[in-house]
Parts: C-alpha cells; sequence; structure tokens
C-alpha cells in the first residue's frame, strides 16, 4: 500500500486550487503570500527568532506557499542558514498543479524551481536557498510520532477543522507539543474553540490573535 495519495484539485476562477476532497481552498480567496506570512511567519515571531539550525515543522505542504515564504525570509536574513523545514502530508500535490496555484504568486513562482523539480522527482529531501527540506509523506497520525526531531516553531496549515478533523485531533497536537522544543511556538489561521482548547490541554499557551484579511482571528502559542 503507497504512504500516500495525490491529491485532486478543482481550480476556482483558474487561479485558486480546491482540495476536492475536502472541499477547501489551499489558501486566502483574498491573497495567499501576504497570508503567509501574516499567520506563518509573523505568527511565530519570525525572522526576529531566525538562527542557524532553526527547525520549522509544518502540517500540510499543499502548494509549499508556506516553505516559499521561509525561503524568501532566509535570503533576507542569510546569517540564519541554515534553516530546517520538515512537512507532513498526506495528500501531496502533483509538480504540474503547484506550478499552476504558484503562478498567482510571482515572488513565490521565482523561487520554486527547486521544489517543484524535486517534486518531479518524488524527492523528500532536498535544499534551496538555505532551507533544508524534509517532506514526510503519510498519514501525520502515524509519521509524527515516529518522528525523531523537535520544532522550534510549527505552521499548523490543515485544511479547515471542519472539514479535516483528522489533522486537527487532540492526540495528533500532543504529538506537535511532545516535538517542539522548549520555548518553541505555532502558528496556525484558525481559531476554532476546539482547537485552541486541545493545543491547551497540549500545554502550550495559547493566544487568540487578529487574523488576515476577511478572518477576524487565528491562534498562536508558545510551549513554556
Amino acid at each position: 500500500m503507497p504512504d500516500h495519495q495525490q491529491a485532486e484539485i478543482t481550480w476556482r476562477d483558474g487561479a485558486i486550487p480546491v482540495s476536492r476532497r475536502f472541499d477547501d481552498p489551499y489558501y486566502s480567496l483574498d491573497s495567499g503570500w501576504q497570508e503567509t506570512a501574516h499567520v506563518f511567519l509573523a505568527g511565530n515571531g519570525l525572522p526576529g527568532r531566525l538562527r542557524p539550525g532553526f527547525r520549522v515543522a509544518e502540517l500540510g505542504f499543499g502548494t509549499g506557499l508556506n516553505l516559499l515564504a521561509l525561503v524568501a525570509l532566509a535570503a533576507r536574513t542569510p546569517s540564519a542558514a541554515p534553516l530546517r523545514y520538515t512537512s507532513f502530508e498526506l495528500f501531496p500535490m502533483s509538480a504540474e498543479d503547484m506550478v499552476q496555484a504558484l503562478a498567482h504568486f510571482p515572488e513565490a513562482a521565482a523561487l520554486a524551481a527547486p521544489m517543484i523539480a524535486a517534486r518531479e522527482r518524488d524527492m523528500r529531501a532536498w535544499a534551496m536557498g538555505g532551507v533544508e527540506v524534509e517532506l514526510v509523506l503519510g498519514d501525520a497520525r502515524e509519521t509524527l510520532p515516529a518522528w525523531q526531531g523537535r520544532a522550534d516553531a510549527w505552521f499548523l496549515d490543515g485544511f479547515a477543522p471542519a472539514k479535516n478533523p483528522e489533522l486537527w485531533e487532540p492526540a495528533l497536537l500532543e504529538q506537535v507539543a511532545r516535538h517542539t522544543a522548549p520555548g518553541g511556538s505555532f502558528a496556525t489561521y484558525t481559531a476554532a474553540g476546539a482547537v485552541r482548547a486541545a493545543l491547551a490541554q497540549a500545554g502550550f499557551a495559547v493566544e487568540r490573535v487578529p487574523g488576515f484579511g476577511r478572518k477576524r482571528h487565528m491562534t498562536v502559542g508558545t510551549l513554556p
């Protein structure tokens, strides 16, 4: 049995990829690039916390937009390299779909060639722009407990909890906490009460903060 399945995509307005399985868009209908910077970078206090060896982990690789935002940030803070990036994904997009999705964001598309080449060759580790990338394919409920790393910052970027509850289960969020370095952080676009409660139960100090665009709130936290 394969450890993952390719994502099935439909396109809204020819530009916004929507998961058929979860009936949810991959990024903000307003501006995914700015949303990524607001939610995942600023939400984790980046670039201020970056240093050589700093590790970011992510639930939901998607289009690779979050990775590319970190690569762009690393290019502006070269003294922090190398950074490490580990992403857990069960339904990876095809390289062709990634190219179409990222064409909407010229800043991201300009950086994407190494990532696209890696996906075309089904690589699970590669380097780009001062960032060492590890893509862990499979169900995160199985692959994260087996992971040997610990993250300094988490990008929690599954589809909406109502549509993709598996990535927001309390047991999985407990594993996120177990795989977070002391003083580490997380950020996520969702402000769902059940998610905030599960992260707090897992040990994070959780805070609801202003969201991006039409989303009033998002959630951030740190592990004391």
